[in-house]
């Protein structure tokens, strides 16, 4: 168990004296809400836009998808400080060390997952600034929702990472996947306007459940395609799924 509470300790100090990362955790989502989501609020301010927005204004519908976008870029975070420990060594000592390496990955997630979670805390608390009709209520559940998907990501990240030796390539793989799956999750508009091509990719896209769980707390039930139940059965699998198989592969890793 010290194993675990020092890897979750180590990421947490980690993130706080890295100030780059803490600037550019807020900057980059508010310039989505500020510029993006201020932008096409006044295109689709119009009572024919609000009523295939659930009958919200765009700002407030946009809102939680930002929150969940925001969790999933940064819980990829993970597989990239992975492979900077692979080439600064303390990977290897992580691998050499008497204690149980499946504890010390999983408190390397839980650690990205609580810092990621209060990422989004900023995030949201800036957002109640902007948008009109977001729920203070829906806070917390939407923060635990953001947990479970950024354990997921983490742990599907730091599979990935065990295998690639290099930040570069991971990080083209990492923006390969992350554009289209956030465009195919429901944040920026319904998944019901989507071909149906389109429809069936988003429905196997764990961040389509996150932001339809995270937009039901902060917006309303009548805003979400899914219901709560599905919601968070489906981030409650992925994240049981991305635990063991990051666990697996780290436990089978081997020093090169």
């Amino acid at each position: 168990m010290a194993a675990f509470v020092t890897m979750v300790y180590r990421q947490l100090i980690r993130f706080v004296r890295s100030r780059s990362r803490v600037i550019g955790m807020i900057i980059n989502p508010l310039i989505w809400l500020v510029f993006f989501g201020l932008g096409w609020s006044k295109v689709f301010d119009n009572p024919w836009a609000r009523m295939m927005f659930g009958g919200v204004d765009y700002l407030t519908y946009l809102a939680p998808g930002i929150f969940a976008m925001t969790i999933f870029n940064m819980s990829f975070i993970s597989g990239v400080s992975l492979i900077w420990d692979k080439q600064f060594g303390f990977f290897k000592e992580v691998l050499v060390a008497p204690s149980s390496r499946r504890l010390s990955v999983m408190g390397r997630i839980i650690g990205d997952g609580l810092v990621t979670v209060l990422q989004g805390f900023i995030i949201l608390f800036f957002t109640y600034f902007l948008a009109e009709n977001l729920k203070i209520s829906g806070l917390i559940p939407a923060l635990i929702v953001g947990f479970l998907m950024s354990v997921t990501i983490a742990s599907f990240g730091i599979a990935l990472a065990l295998k690639m030796e290099s930040t570069e390539g991971f990080q083209m793989i990492m923006m390969t996947l992350m554009m289209p799956l956030i465009f195919l999750s429901g944040a920026m508009y319904p998944i019901d306007s989507m071909p149906n091509w389109m429809k069936a990719i988003a429905y196997i896209n764990p961040l389509t459940y996150a932001v339809d769980a995270s937009r039901g707390y902060l917006v309303g039930s009548h805003v979400m395609k899914f219901s709560f139940g599905m919601d968070w059965g489906i981030l409650s699998i992925l994240m049981v799924v991305g635990l063991l198989l990051a666990t697996e592969s780290f436990e089978r890793a081997r020093i090169s």
